[in-house]
């Protein structure tokens, strides 16, 4: 790939040089979009297309504002929206969007969810108002959604956030505000208890090496609600697998898919 194309490309996907063409077709929006569901200590993974396949490439704060929308995938105006019927709607896959900060200096691609137009904070009332609905929990059950690929995607994620919090200031997986988004709570709160003794992703205390891509188990991905995910990788020359069994966690809104169970060679817990 060229500079110069490299160079256009940057221009098309933060919008620098087509400011008119945006308000053509996103024109309908709101002008401006806030980071809202993410804890302080955190932050809004950006990411370089539309889910959690793709690579993390930017992040934004936890209270970003004033940030622009490019667009979302499944693309749909407002029109289009009225026009479906509640079963199409439900069908969707979850939304993701392209936004990019104030300075125009970054962008990436976020779940919808964790966006909301700005200045939308509720304004205050005298008269009584209805409590506020909890937020949905990661990687609940949705119409459409196969639950083997949400499962991969969850196993992908934790990973994910692993390496990431060992090459950052960010709360590793294991910190028992961000492991609650992967495991059933008695494995959050063994994790917490600190006396894990080796590490509960490579299974050994030390780890060098290179880590697959996690997959579904080949012979049996899904058996009466338990889906099994598989990670191989070698850690100082030796191949070996950690097995993920995953389930809905009943005890939550929205029952989400949670990590009850993970088995390394000849170790497991919880």
């Amino acid at each position: 790939m060229t500079h110069t194309f490299k160079a256009a490309l940057l221009v098309m996907v933060l919008g620098l040089a087509a400011p008119a063409a945006h308000a053509e077709i996103d024109g309908h929006g709101p002008d401006a979009w806030r980071v809202t569901g993410v804890s302080g200590n955190d932050v809004l993974n950006a990411r370089m297309g539309p889910g959690t396949n793709y690579p993390v490439i930017e992040t934004f704060a936890h209270n970003e504002r004033n940030m622009q929308q490019i667009t979302c995938v499944p693309f749909y105006t407002a029109a289009h929206y009225m026009a479906m019927t509640q079963a199409q709607i439900s069908a969707l896959p979850p939304r993701w969007c392209l936004m990019r900060n104030k300075a125009m200096s970054k962008a990436g691609w976020v779940a919808q969810r964790y966006i909301t137009p700005d200045g939308s904070e509720p304004i205050a009332s005298a008269t009584k108002s209805r409590p506020a609905q909890p937020a949905p929990e990661p990687y609940a059950a949705a119409p459409g959604i196969d639950p083997v690929a949400q499962a991969q995607d969850l196993v992908r994620e934790l990973y994910e956030r692993q390496f990431q919090s060992e090459n950052s200031n960010l709360p590793s997986a294991f910190d028992p505000a961000v492991s609650r988004n992967y495991f059933t709570d008695d494995i959050v709160a063994w994790l917490a208890s600190g006396n894990v003794g080796a590490h509960p992703l490579y299974g050994a205390q030390d780890f060098d090496g290179a880590i697959g891509d996690p997959m579904p188990d080949l012979d049996q991905p899904m058996l009466r609600g338990m889906i099994t995910i598989n990670v191989d990788f070698t850690n100082f020359g030796k191949d070996q697998r950690a097995v993920f069994h995953l389930r809905a966690d009943t005890t939550k809104p929205g029952a989400p898919l949670r990590i009850f169970r993970v088995e390394h060679n000849g170790w497991s817990y919880p």
